[in-house]
């Protein structure tokens, strides 16, 4: 009998975007533990980008051709044996190390939630690495009601998720970015300031120092941080980890579980969080996908539309 098949995103080499592409592939099966997903939006990284480049993430094997993509949305097709808390037809959130850039995702079952109806597929399926990101981030650096918190690359993902969960503490949270996406860190609750030359003159305009500083855009940001925050500990990188281990700041590495992500994915529904979708691609347009989020510039999150309509 031939093997099933399904289109798929992946790289036969390390290199630029341009590796990554569309072809048929065996479609994969639930084995013990796990669920068949039809993957209906993936989540796409600068993660993602940075293994297709030669990174290989800590306890990550790679096998060409590789499927990226670390976090979906989709509708449960399969139950692998031993799976006992989900059902054929449940729509579904989750993550995995590798693989969601496909038309269908083998993972365990213990990395997926139920969705809520209130999250669309595309929402649903860029939640889980910049939320759970934040999320750690958040609780790493102990914010707090009352604290004054300074972000910068406040308007990317994990950085929109990271600025609302503090605003959400009861904290005062001024954020660094663009001016046009000041409006959008006014309408998270954030006060923005404009990045760039001069930007430590304008950081002290804008009133005392703060309790505690998160950097999810790297270009040496940690440099005004430690001018700014007196506690050390409470300054954290998700980008810069050299320039950390130098200055003695805070490296965040993401706590991911299933708990995790269905407590973010309630505040969504519940509105009281917001996951920015800026732009969807198609399947076929994955190396375009990997090209705008290297940028490094954009609010909110990139997705890639793999099912329904």
């Amino acid at each position: 009998m031939s093997a099933m098949l399904m289109t798929a995103a992946a790289f036969d080499e390390f290199g630029p975007a341009e590796v990554l592409r569309t072809r048929r592939m065996e479609r994969p099966s639930a084995e013990s533990g796990e669920v068949l997903v039809r993957v209906m939006s993936a989540g796409v990284q600068l993660t993602d980008a940075a293994i297709r480049a030669g990174w290989t993430p800590p306890g990550a094997h790679i096998v060409f051709p590789q499927i990226p993509g670390n976090d979906f949305s989709g509708i449960i097709v399969g139950l692998g044996p031993d799976v006992e808390d989900f059902a054929l037809g449940d729509e579904v959130l989750g993550y995995s190390m590798l693989g969601s850039y496909a038309e269908y995702a083998a993972v365990p079952a213990a990395q997926v939630v139920l969705k809520p109806k209130e999250l669309s597929w595309d929402q649903a399926g860029a939640l889980s690495a910049s939320g759970q990101t934040a999320l750690t981030a958040f609780e790493d650096l102990g914010i707090a009601q009352g604290d004054r918190v300074l972000v910068h690359g406040a308007a990317g993902g994990v950085g929109t998720i990271f600025t609302q969960l503090a605003v959400l503490a009861g904290a005062e949270v001024v954020g660094t970015a663009g001016e046009a996406n000041h409006d959008y860190l006014r309408s998270l609750g954030a006060h923005p300031v404009r990045y760039g030359s001069g930007e430590m003159d304008r950081l002290r305009g804008v009133g005392r120092g703060f309790d505690a500083a998160f950097d999810a855009a790297g270009h040496e940001n940690l440099r005004l941080a430690v001018g700014f925050v007196d506690d050390r500990a409470r300054i954290a990188t998700i980008v810069d980890m050299a320039l950390a281990d130098e200055l003695g700041c805070r490296i965040v590495r993401s706590r991911r579980t299933a708990e995790r992500l269905g407590d973010l994915a309630r505040l969504v529904a519940d509105g009281r969080l917001r996951v920015h979708i800026r732009r969807t691609f198609r399947l076929d347009e994955a190396a375009e996908a990997h090209r705008n989020v290297e940028t490094g510039h954009g609010r909110g999150k990139i997705a890639l539309r793999i099912g329904g309509p």
